[in-house]
């Protein structure tokens, strides 16, 4: 019977009081008061009184007792056969939202793939089909637990959405052994690993957004503790309700989802991890916040990255706004030596002694500024930085890496730096909002989920007009004329900055990361384009920001 209790309460806790006075009866049997309370989920504490009969050990002994056990212990109500239920009545889960009320996650038509071990005729031809789903299946493990399982116990494998299993259904129904079953689960249609996904069995927010907000999407439920008969299971009696559980309230967020559409095709065509950001610069709006995989990582709000030469709209802001004007000489050789490192441009082309900071910029030169280390201190790019809202702390509405840029503490710490390696690093988001501050002029700090926005960051500092308006004109220009040429056909009049930013991998060797940052002067739209591991800002990145803008 208290098993029975225990397991109908689903109690997160539960304690007992015991009164001070109790009642001496007959034959030196005590009666003692006590009140339990229980924890209970969704419903808060529950609390009533009752008491049991302690009586004294037949021989005599002191210190040995023992309660007279009936139903009423329990609750002074109970009868025997009865126990203790709780009945909950759970709200609808609440939608995430676009910025135009449509829902980014509802109900979705899912197959669950099993298999049945004593019908799995060829296990070689089931692995590869599974293989092939890109769903991150360890066969090795799965051929192991299939191996262990009873014959006829189905051997649960992978919930497909809707979509991936009709691009695979005819392979994977022609594998004897493999099951399948639908289903419906809530799953995000867009933003995915923005968004987020639900615990499968509990259905609470696991991730993302679905996670954050999980208390405001589910609201509270609606219970009661009453008396039910153990065998029937009917309910005789109501004990303690809460009525009037609150259903969830959405959470709306700035996602565009024209946008974000374009955004995830124009990822989703290239097949290859990476991610697509969108800002609106006038008000700091997040249009788009893609990733490939979908449903990986949310490396678009919070990679940690170097953003290579992307990051010269800042290095070029610091120059011009020490005086240094768009036509000054800065020179563009094919090596600078700093402290006995040795920096090239990609490629290991040159420009010449008279290359321009305007020629540098749209060349995307990084000799041009590492060899005019002696215009920078150690702070100056992070005092620049100030003005892009770079290193501060983001009030968003979700999870973000917000960019860092610290002090400078050598020669060669300041000259990587320069060109965005070293210790600068920034997430797709951070660059986006880079070319939003451009474009605008003033940073306006980005922002998801506005309802959940308490302080936006201001800029502690801010550019001067002339610095503005050259960098536009340069940005502009590296579109025309320089290295991002990929965006020169895409209407709209999109200003770019290209990146190839180097990094060792975990095998020791040297990769890069491709990036294109930059904005569109006749639509309020700023983007950054980041496509990990291999390539170059405008050989790779700058098609994918093509497709992307022409997409809109």
């Amino acid at each position: 019977m208290l098993e029975s209790v225990g397991t109908n309460m689903r109690a997160e806790s539960l304690a007992f009081e015991v009164a001070e006075e109790v009642t001496e009866g007959e034959d030196g049997a005590f009666t003692v008061p006590f009140t339990a309370t229980f924890a209970l989920e969704g419903l808060g504490e529950w609390s009533y009184d009752s008491s049991a009969l302690l009586l004294p050990a037949a021989d005599g002994a002191e210190d040995e007792w023992t309660v007279r056990w009936e139903s009423a212990v329990v609750h002074p109500d109970l009868a025997e056969g009865q126990t203790l239920v709780l009945t909950t009545e759970e709200p609808e889960r609440a939608a995430i939202l676009a910025a135009d009320g449509e829902e980014l996650a509802g109900p979705s038509v899912v197959f669950d793939i099993s298999i049945w071990p004593s019908r799995l005729t060829d296990p070689d031809a089931a692995y590869e089909v599974l293989d092939a789903l890109g769903a991150g299946i360890d066969t090795d493990a799965l051929a192991d637990r299939v191996e262990a399982a009873e014959p006829d116990q189905a051997v649960p494998v992978v919930t497909l959405r809707e979509s991936a299993f009709q691009e695979h259904e005819t392979a994977l129904r022609g594998v004897e052994g493999l099951q399948f079953q639908e289903g419906t689960r809530t799953l995000a249609h867009a933003a995915r690993s923005v968004v987020g996904a639900l615990d499968p069995d509990g259905g609470a927010g696991a991730s993302g957004l679905q996670s954050r907000y999980d208390d405001q999407l589910t609201g509270t439920a609606a219970g009661a503790v009453v008396i039910a008969d153990r065998e029937s299971g009917d309910a005789v009696e109501t004990l303690h309700e809460q009525e009037g559980g609150e259903p969830g309230t959405p959470v709306r967020t700035t996602i565009d989802l024209t946008v974000q559409r374009a955004a995830e095709a124009a990822l989703a065509d290239l097949g290859r991890e990476g991610s697509i950001v969108a800002v609106q610069p006038s008000t700091g709006n997040v249009l788009a916040a893609a990733d490939w995989p979908a449903d990986g990582f949310a490396r678009s709000l919070e990679g940690q990255l170097a953003p290579g030469s992307t990051f010269k709209v800042v290095t070029a802001a610091a120059l011009l706004e020490s005086g240094t004007g768009p036509d000054d000489v800065l020179g563009c050789p094919q090596y600078a030596t700093v402290e006995g490192q040795r920096f090239e441009n990609q490629d290991e082309f040159e420009l010449g002694p008279g290359t321009t900071l305007h020629d540098a910029f749209t060349a995307s030169c990084n000799t041009a500024f590492i060899d005019n280390l002696d215009r920078f201190d150690g702070d100056t790019l992070t005092r620049t930085a100030e003005a892009f809202g770079i290193g501060a702390v983001w009030d968003v509405g979700a999870v973000t890496f917000d960019g860092a840029v610290p002090v400078a503490d050598s020669p060669n710490a300041l000259a990587a730096s320069l060109i965005g390696q070293g210790q600068v690093q920034a997430s797709p988001l951070v660059m986006a909002s880079v070319a939003a501050t451009v474009a605008d002029g003033t940073f306006r700090q980005p922002q998801l989920v506005p309802d959940a926005v308490e302080a936006r960051h201001e800029a502690t500092a801010e550019l001067g007009a002339d610095t503005l308006e050259a960098l536009r004109t340069m940005m502009r220009d590296t579109v025309t004329e320089g290295s991002a040429s990929a965006l020169r056909d895409v209407p709209g009049e999109p200003h770019g900055k290209t990146g190839t930013a180097e990094f060792g991998t975990e095998d020791g060797e040297l990769s890069t990361n491709a990036w294109m940052i930059g904005y569109l002067g006749e639509r309020d739209l700023a983007f950054a384009v980041m496509l990990e591991d291999g390539g170059s800002g405008g050989r790779d990145a700058g098609p994918v920001a093509a497709d992307f803008l022409n997409g809109l």
